[in-house]
């Protein structure tokens, strides 16, 4: 044709479902507004879309979506030996660990929340708040979980005072469980329990506001339940820490809770929700 071939370019073609996909894309990151395109990508593969991330990405900076921003890498504690100083978890039950995170009612009273996940599966098995906590609370908070999880051979925390309390270590020297204490002012050997601790705040705790502490149990128990099943985690190639699990309350007064929707589900490629809750936005 005579022409230069720097000069010709093919024209952009835009796919059928783009614009039912931009909407997904756009919908599912309103209401998770601290998921990353990656964790996005995921919820939208398990709802039936055939996409990838690098196309979730495009649409992602196209649509001027935020992206949440990288943590630094922490190192770790290393021996001479090349060992990592920290008990490795190999399965379920292996090793938990637990710590406390401080929150507030509306009238400012403070509130701290104890947490409890298993480190090898990822599973958080216990969120419970209480503006007072002891030695003995605590151990009714592990006995509870222990009924219909069994007993871990290791359980990992620092050294707060409820943790070293006599009274613990005794109960949990009788259940057959081993204590692992952290070194003072290493939270990083803690890293797992650390981890969950700043997902909770950021995706839970900072956008909520708590007019009782009652309606903060039901809240954290219900995200709770969302983090095990629903919630991509990318440390398990993006799949939920217990997607198919039959979850146990574990707080008395809160089991219906557990069925209760809080977070809508997935958007469906045929442009559906299964949130008959979000319907209307179609």
């Amino acid at each position: 044709m005579g022409q230069p071939r720097g000069t010709q370019r093919y024209r952009p073609t835009q796919r059928e479902d783009e614009d039912a996909l931009t909407r997904a894309i756009v919908t599912l990151t309103s209401q998770y507004g601290r998921y990353g395109y990656r964790r996005i990508t995921a919820l939208l593969q398990r709802a039936g879309w055939q996409v990838g991330k690098d196309r979730v990405e495009r649409i992602w900076r196209r649509e001027g979506l935020k992206v949440p921003k990288k943590q630094k890498a922490r190192g770790r504690l290393w021996l001479n030996d090349g060992s990592c100083v920290r008990l490795r978890p190999t399965h379920s039950n292996h090793v938990w660990s637990y710590d406390f995170v401080s929150a507030r009612t509306h009238d400012g009273r403070s509130v701290r929340i104890l947490n409890l996940i298993d480190e090898h599966s990822r599973e958080c098995l216990l969120i419970r708040a209480e503006r007072r906590w002891s030695s003995a609370k605590v151990i009714s908070a592990l006995a509870d979980v222990m009924v219909w999880k069994g007993v871990p051979e290791h359980i990992r925390s620092d050294n707060g005072p409820e943790f070293v309390a006599k009274d613990l270590r005794k109960w949990l020297a009788n259940t057959g469980a081993k204590t692992l204490y952290i070194e003072p002012g290493s939270p990083w050997e803690n890293g797992y329990c650390e981890s969950f601790n700043s997902k909770l705040r950021d995706e839970f705790l900072n956008g909520e506001i708590f007019y009782s502490i009652k309606e903060l149990r039901v809240l954290a128990e219900r995200w709770r339940v969302h983090y095990n099943t629903v919630r991509p985690h990318s440390s398990l190639g993006y799949t939920p820490p217990a997607p198919a699990a039959r979850m146990i309350a574990t707080s008395k007064g809160h089991g219906e809770v557990e069925t209760a929707t809080r977070f809508p589900l997935l958007h469906t490629p045929d442009g559906g929700y299964l949130n008959s809750e979000i319907n209307a936005l179609h």
